[in-house]
């Protein structure tokens, strides 16, 4: 086919980055034009790999508000610090020779925004790229608002007014007059409620995560393809620095500790775990930018490391206690390590769930966390039977390479489509 050019767009953490910059090198690998606009703080990330990179504007100051991780109240903070690195969408689109064919690949926070792009450039498809379950609106099973579960037998009927309710009290207020605000400015109709209308803005849907990880259910938007996990690290292959090497050699597997690159709050959760691992006499690392969040005087069997690729690092742990991002989660299914999910706010309770339902993990919510129960909870997931057959199992089932292809695919039959 004739080359597309295909407008990358994501935002957050590098477990938001991550997959779609191995989109946007498989599309890049299937000879089209690839342009990739991301937060200017990942520019170290994308530019070593040649795509033109468009920096977005990002405040790190939100990192530390404290409603960033607050399980209604994140949403807004994610919300506002998003709109200025948005807000630069359409003029970018607008740009582009108006016979130029074009595939606006989106994070479903750019969607609003997408949708624009279509009154400045009239040719262009979008595509929305889903990278959690929890991403997408369903009144099906399992149904998780933040930590709350909703019982398996509550109507379908309520759920659909659950979900409207929580729309007009949570989303709405949030982001509804931003958005008609946008679309007013630029000639288009304003929409009446947010939660129902974004789901209906793609030309096509993919997910970024298996239909065994997550089935089909019958409400997500359609048409829907299914990918696999697109995992991928810029440094898979560099070897462990000098200190992470003697660590792994000098005792058995660790307990490996993170809470998401982007969290700058969390010292409480490194201060339960460095007492958690001493309790249970187990060797831990620690994975945090932020070192001041680590206990500062630490004992030989444990060890502090500012990054280390989870590819590298996860065939040599007993186990990951995490955040629940879902490319971290991702990382530890491939590689069959078992994992205790400490989820904040956002996908990450969803996230959770599933890894336990799949039996390779169990889930603590941060906001129950402390030394005594995450020792326990980690003493119950280690003895677990069959705990080493399931993770296996599960990591067998993880085809990265053939998820990428069939998405790449839909996208060049999107392209086709006028």
């Amino acid at each position: 086919m004739e080359p597309v050019h295909f407008v990358v767009v994501t935002i957050g953490s590098a477990g938001d980055l991550f997959p779609f910059l191995a989109l946007a090198l498989a599309l890049r690998a299937r000879g089209h034009r690839v342009s990739f606009l991301a937060p200017e703080q990942h520019g170290p990330w994308v530019r070593p790999t040649g795509l033109p990179f468009t920096g977005l504007p990002a405040d790190e100051a939100v990192l530390r508000d404290p409603d960033l991780w607050h399980p209604t109240r994140g949403f807004g903070v994610v919300w506002r610090a998003t709109r200025p690195a948005m807000a630069r969408i359409v003029p970018f689109v607008e740009a582009l020779p108006a016979d130029e064919r074009c595939v606006l690949l989106a994070h479903p926070l750019a969607l609003p925004e997408a949708d624009l792009c279509r009154a400045v450039h009239p040719g262009v498809r979008i595509a929305a790229a889903y990278l959690a379950p929890a991403n997408l609106v369903t009144v099906h099973d399992p149904l998780l608002v933040g930590p709350w579960r909703v019982p398996a037998w509550v109507p379908l009927a309520a759920r659909r007014r659950f979900w409207r309710w929580v729309g007009k009290r949570f989303v709405d207020p949030v982001a509804l007059a931003d958005v008609n605000a946008a679309r007013v400015a630029r000639g288009c109709a304003p929409v009446a409620t947010l939660v129902d209308w974004i789901a209906a803005v793609p030309d096509l849907s993919l997910t970024l995560f298996p239909d065994w990880f997550a089935p089909t259910q019958p409400d997500w938007p359609q048409p829907l393809v299914r990918g696999d996990f697109p995992l991928f690290d810029p440094n898979a292959d560099a070897p462990p620095g000098a200190a992470l090497h003697a660590f792994l050699r000098a005792g058995t597997a660790p307990l490996v500790f993170t809470h998401g690159t982007g969290n700058t709050q969390a010292a409480a959760y490194f201060r339960h775990a460095c007492a958690a691992a001493g309790r249970l006499g187990r060797r831990a690392i620690f994975l945090t930018p932020h070192r001041d969040q680590v206990p500062p005087d630490l004992p030989p069997a444990m060890l502090w490391q500012d990054y280390v690729p989870l590819r590298l690092l996860l065939p040599h742990a007993a186990a990951l206690v995490h955040h629940g991002g879902i490319g971290t989660t991702a990382e530890a299914l491939r590689a069959g390590t078992p994992q205790l999910v400490v989820p904040l706010a956002h996908d990450q309770f969803d996230n959770g769930a599933r890894v336990a339902a799949l039996g390779v993990g169990a889930s603590l919510p941060a906001g129950r966390l402390n030394e005594a129960r995450l020792a326990r909870a980690l003493e119950a997931l280690l003895a677990a039977p069959g705990l080493a057959e399931r993770t296996r199992a599960v990591a067998e089932r993880c085809r990265p390479r053939a998820g990428i292809d069939r998405m790449c695919a839909a996208l060049e039959d999107l392209a086709e489509t006028r």
